[in-house]
């Protein structure tokens, strides 16, 4: 007995003052995201977490709520950077840091080192095996940096604005209908204020052309716009353009080739930039290789270039060769084909030659072989016009798109549609909203979201104000309706990147797509919303003279009930706060001297003791009250430590934070030392009592 007694002695003798350190000591602890332990990601590959945006190296580390983050850096280079709160949901955060790119250009290796509340210090490595996150200094994925300051607007051609009556017939030795042997037809050409036929959609023609646009530009400079996005002017056989015929001609309906330089010149002379749209999916029945198919059948040297099921065949019978969505006007190319693919790169450089700044393109996920056949345009493009902007038409989101191997951004359908209109129509909670918002931007990088193509409304959809209540063509938009639209263009405006605008929604015109596609029905020049107008007016103001709203960070904060906030810049310099309910909400801002600087509903507002109360139906966007609000948005000074090399701040062991009971162990570890105490006297005292026995009768 005395054995066993003297045994557990010893094991309490030598486990009671191990419990005194443990329980006593400030505790650190290593994660190896790189090996997906699930509590924190940092992924470098991935631009999401490690881009190059403003001029400044961006990693970010996506955290757990369950590791209550106190603070945080990155540590780089034996130099600390603060850790600053972006992003969060209800089960993660997302914390970025700002390094200047002089300081990364030789490489640097770097780490994360996390404080947590309860004071211990958590250091997040690659792996085991290469403890240090390594960026080499090169930008692989550069962002078109002129795209984050600037306002977009879409253009219509035939429905913008006629500056040449002498072009208006000529559509009609090119429309698709004269050829279609399957659906035959005669296009419509109507005044400038016609009615809305069932062919207003693709073959009614009212007369907008390229002088018409030119003719427009002090009016798009009166709004602040800085880039035209013009829907396809190549000949056609459509109004909209996407049924190609010869993708190196402007299009006689809309003028001449030197319009079109007209058009250029005038816009760069405004600090106007206009990029086209391209079409490598499919073309129209009229296109010259097509032609020669439909003529030659497989002898025709271009017989390759489409998927034909049989011949001869009828144009417009989809049932004989491969086409867009199953119409037969829309013969599909075979991207797959080598001397398709160099016959569309080609046709993408001639036009950025000619002067444009970019390319939107069209239907992207719907081309055969989309992703070897946009990484080798992109790689092209980009070799010859490293400055060129590149948008890809895809309505969901698809990160995936925007590694820098494809796209610089989409059209943002998602953002636009499924989030801020959704959230001013009430459909979503700001609760909602901000954590969609959240899942957004933390999916993609930081340099594109500074490069985003921001649009809600399209020659793709109703109108915007139709979409809030307004009504239809001609019809007059309540005052609901208008606050709605007032309140969704300013969140629209104060994202990062680019809002793009679609012709005449700065007016207040409405129209539905379910009625022959009316939002595409031409702008009346004469009829004015002047609230909507004076109200787009001043958010392309703001939009060009606050230099927060040109950087391509948000900081999304935790709202709850209507309320929808998030601030811009670097120092958090500008505040948007939103409240889509039908009755007012008192609203708690963030720390700081703020100053209402604009409220969507035209309302008189303060801040009254760090709150404020917001009108239904309304937005505000608030700054700073410092000097260096409006004049400097660059990120906060960063403090160089002690340390001269990352090693000697990080812990030599190697403890897991997903073992399981750990925080039951930091719970109960001064409980267990205290037993241990306990256990250790009475083992003592029972066994010196037992010794002292058995001295006593000589044993």
């Amino acid at each position: 007995m005395e054995k066993v007694l003297a045994v557990v002695l010893f094991i309490l003798l030598v486990s009671t003052p191990v419990l005194f350190i443990v329980a006593g000591s400030s505790e650190t602890l290593e994660i190896y995201a790189g090996r997906d332990s699930g509590l924190a990601v940092h992924d470098p590959a991935d631009p999401a977490y490690l881009s190059i945006a403003d001029d400044y190296l961006i990693p970010r580390i996506k955290i757990l709520k369950a590791l209550d983050i106190a603070s945080g850096v990155l540590v780089a280079n034996g130099v600390e950077y603060p850790l600053k709160l972006q992003l969060e949901t209800s089960s993660w955060r997302m914390y970025y840091a700002t390094v200047p790119l002089d300081k990364g250009v030789n490489g640097l290796n770097y780490y994360f080192r996390l404080t947590l509340s309860n004071g211990t210090l958590v250091y997040v490595y690659n792996s085991d095996t290469s403890r240090f996150y390594y960026f080499n200094g090169s930008t692989p994925f550069k962002q078109v940096e002129w795209v984050r300051s600037i306002v977009g607007y879409q253009i219509f051609p035939d429905r913008f604005y006629n500056g040449d009556p002498g072009n208006d017939l000529k559509a009609n030795s090119t429309d698709e209908l004269w050829i279609n042997e399957v659906s035959k037809g005669t296009p419509v050409f109507t005044r400038w204020d016609g009615p809305v036929t069932p062919l207003h959609c693709c073959h009614q023609y009212f007369g907008g052309d390229l002088k018409g646009v030119t003719e427009k530009l002090d009016y798009l400079k009166e709004l602040g716009v800085g880039l035209i996005y013009l829907n396809p002017i190549f000949t056609s056989g459509s109004v909209h353009g996407y049924d190609v015929y010869d993708y190196y001609t402007v299009d006689p309906k809309f003028g001449t080739l030197d319009d079109l330089k007209t058009l250029l010149d005038e816009a760069h002379k405004r600090g106007i930039r206009v990029i086209f749209d391209f079409v490598p999916d499919h073309v129209g029945l009229g296109f010259w290789a097509f032609q020669d198919v439909y003529r030659n059948g497989p002898s025709s040297r271009y017989w390759s270039w489409f998927i034909i099921y049989k011949w001869p065949f009828k144009l417009g019978d989809s049932s004989a060769y491969k086409c867009w969505w199953g119409i037969g006007s829309l013969p599909q190319l075979n991207v797959l084909n080598k001397e398709v693919r160099q016959y569309l790169i080609n046709v993408a450089l001639y036009w950025l030659s000619i002067g444009f700044d970019g390319l939107r393109i069209d239907t992207p996920l719907d081309v055969i072989g989309s992703e070897n056949f946009f990484r080798e345009l992109h790689e092209v493009v980009k070799s010859r016009y490293p400055d060129a902007y590149i948008v890809g038409e895809i309505w969901d989101y698809r990160p995936e798109w925007l590694r820098g191997e494809a796209f610089d951004s989409l059209m943002n359908y998602y953002l636009g549609r499924n989030i801020l209109l959704s959230y001013a129509k009430g459909v979503l909670n700001g609760y909602t909203a901000s954590a969609r918002l959240s899942e957004y931007y933390a999916g993609i990088g930081v340099n594109v979201a500074g490069m985003g193509f921001n649009i809600i409304g399209s020659h793709d959809t109703s109108r915007i104000l139709t979409d809030l209540g307004g009504g239809g063509l001609r019809d007059t938009p309540g005052n609901e309706s208008i606050k709605r639209l007032k309140l969704l263009s300013t969140l629209q405006y104060t994202q990062p990147g680019m809002p793009v605008v679609f012709q005449g929604d700065e007016r207040g015109v409405t129209g539905r797509q379910s009625n022959y596609d009316e939002q595409r029905y031409p702008i009346q020049w004469d009829r004015l919303n002047q609230e909507v107008f004076e109200h787009y007016k001043k958010l392309g103001e703001l939009k060009n003279t606050i230099p927060a709203l040109s950087t391509s960070i948000i900081h999304v904060l935790s709202t709850e009930g209507s309320i929808l906030a998030y601030t811009r810049g670097y120092n958090d310099e500008v505040l948007v706060v939103a409240n889509n309910a039908l009755e007012p909400v008192a609203y708690k801002l963030p720390e700081g001297n703020w100053s209402v600087l604009y409220v969507s509903s035209g309302e008189n507002m303060e801040v009254d003791n760090g709150s404020i109360t917001m009108p239904p139906l309304t937005a505000i966007i608030l700054v700073k009250e410092q000097s260096s609000t409006i004049s400097n948005v660059t990120p906060p000074t960063f403090t160089q430590t002690s340390n001269t090399t990352t090693q000697t701040t990080a812990p030599s062991n190697n403890t897991s934070l997903t073992q399981p009971g750990e925080e039951l162990w930091k719970t109960l570890s001064p409980v267990f030392t205290a037993v241990a105490v306990l256990a250790f006297i009475i083992v003592a005292i029972i066994l010196i009592k037992r010794v002292r026995t058995r001295v006593d009768k000589g044993i």
